[in-house]
């Protein structure tokens, strides 16, 4: 159980428009976070927020719902919707230097949803371990497609060690909250289990 499934609704009609608000409400979720971009100017990565609300979207949405919302962020950045780092959007956008990080956002939030489902979420170690390799899978896809840009001698000190710091405090602000949220969930008086 993730904590999206906490308040799904039971009906058919009402679950399914209630997953589409979800999967709906994540890619605004991850469109805002990219705009707070901060242009590196040594990488063609800038430093933005996706990361975080992508791995959170995961857990909050689980696997099914997270890796939809996904699919969809990234069909609306083709569309022309500005929702990519820093307002941009295309298909040039997506096949560009950072168009593997993009692409690996899919498979991360499959992951984290996956994790999350079996409780990984509910505790700080294994909410750290679940994020953690969501994180992990980003940099899988990113890295060796950032490497036909800028070669792979240059790929980890443009797309990886400068990001490092940031993603740990990003994994550890996400981790402290997980938990506590199924905390306030179970005080509230929801079924969490």
């Amino acid at each position: 159980m993730t904590y999206a499934d906490v308040f799904r609704p039971v009906a058919k009609p009402r679950a399914l428009i209630y997953d589409l608000i979800c999967i709906l409400g994540g890619t605004l979720f991850i469109a805002l976070s990219a705009q707070v971009a901060i242009p590196l100017p040594f990488s063609p990565v800038p430093v933005t927020g996706q990361t975080l609300t992508v791995l959170l979207t995961g857990v909050l949405l689980g696997s099914h719902r997270a890796s939809l919302c996904l699919l969809v962020y990234l069909a609306e950045g083709i569309a022309g919707l500005p929702v990519f780092a820093g307002g941009k959007a295309g298909m040039v956008h997506l096949l560009g230097p950072t168009g593997g990080y993009l692409l690996g956002f899919v498979p991360a939030a499959l992951l984290t949803g996956w994790l999350a489902e079996r409780g990984w979420d509910r505790g700080f170690r294994t909410a750290f371990a679940a994020m953690l390799l969501g994180n992990l899978v980003i940099y899988l896809f990113g890295l060796p497609w950032l490497s036909y840009f800028v070669g792979a001698d240059r790929v980890l000190a443009l797309g990886l060690l400068p990001f490092v710091p940031g993603d740990v405090l990003k994994l550890l602000l996400a981790t402290a909250m997980l938990p506590a949220g199924w905390k306030l969930l179970q005080w509230g008086g929801h079924s969490t289990g």
